[in-house]
């Protein structure tokens, strides 16, 4: 990656009408309905972005949405990049900076995942307050990196506290259940056995999935203030472990995806 290539896929962009997005949003697997609330839509097929990955994941459709989401003018992957599908991360997190590059200033993250904690249930919504990287590599890690940024980021503190607490206020009067806990990033795309699910719990997860962090590494590394909420599909109970079923878990993220989208729009409202 270099930063002609990023310019070139920006000035596509540009010229397609991608102009001043305020907001990115990525949205997560079965989590493709708040395409449906944007007006004035643009599309851009990733295929045709210069430089940019090809999605792979059926419940992916590969393309960049610009619109506008409640007053505001917003930029939408609907379907990201995993590791698991033979990218690297450095492919994996691309559109983030050509998101920023377009101009954003706050980007959404969504995500379906796998619940830890026993208190979380199936259906329910997890903000992100932290996670761990066990994907054995970083978005960040290569000879360029330099040109990009500061090569070594903190991550003290990876998800803006401001949006985060302006989420968890627009819950409560929703009265939407809202958890706020650790999220784990695994490679995939094998579920976990029983004995990884107990050690995921052992050192402090809430909640486990296959994307998201490197999203997150990159956008410090760009300063860019960023919530990401986890749409919890299974309840992960090693002593009570069903084989998976992965049209039920697409289902379960359909289902509680409104909740999601009233979290996100409002919160665009109120930036």
């Amino acid at each position: 990656m270099t930063k002609k290539q990023v310019e070139e896929s920006i000035a596509y962009l540009q010229g397609k009408g991608f102009e001043a997005p305020e907001v990115g949003i990525v949205l997560g697997t079965g989590l493709g309905q708040l395409i449906d609330h944007i007006e004035d839509k643009i599309e851009a097929h990733y295929n045709n972005i210069p430089f940019f990955p090809l999605a792979t994941v059926e419940f992916h459709s590969g393309k960049l949405v610009y619109g506008n989401l409640h007053g505001k003018k917003v930029v939408v992957m609907q379907g990201r990049f995993h590791f698991y599908e033979g990218y690297d991360l450095i492919d994996v997190t691309y559109p983030i900076r050509v998101m920023h590059g377009l101009g954003i200033k706050h980007l959404f993250i969504s995500n379906a995942a796998g619940a830890i904690n026993p208190a979380f249930k199936k259906g329910e919504i997890m903000l992100l307050e932290d996670h761990i990287n066990l994907q054995g590599g970083s978005p960040l890690a290569f000879k360029g990196v330099a040109q990009f940024g500061e090569r070594f980021v903190d991550m003290s503190q990876p998800y803006d506290k401001a949006m985060s607490d302006t989420l968890k206020e627009i819950a409560s009067q929703e009265n939407i259940t809202l958890h706020e806990g650790v999220y784990a990033a695994v490679v995939g795309p094998q579920l976990e056995t029983r004995a990884e699910y107990r050690m995921l719990k052992i050192i402090g997860a809430d909640a486990v999935g296959m994307s998201t962090v490197p999203e997150v590494i990159v956008a410090n590394h760009l300063n860019l203030p960023i919530v990401a909420l986890s749409v919890l599909t299974d309840e992960c109970d090693p002593d009570n472990l069903a084989p998976i079923n992965i049209p039920e878990i697409i289902e379960v993220a359909g289902k509680a995806e409104p909740k999601m989208i009233r979290l996100f729009t409002e919160l665009i409202q109120r930036l």
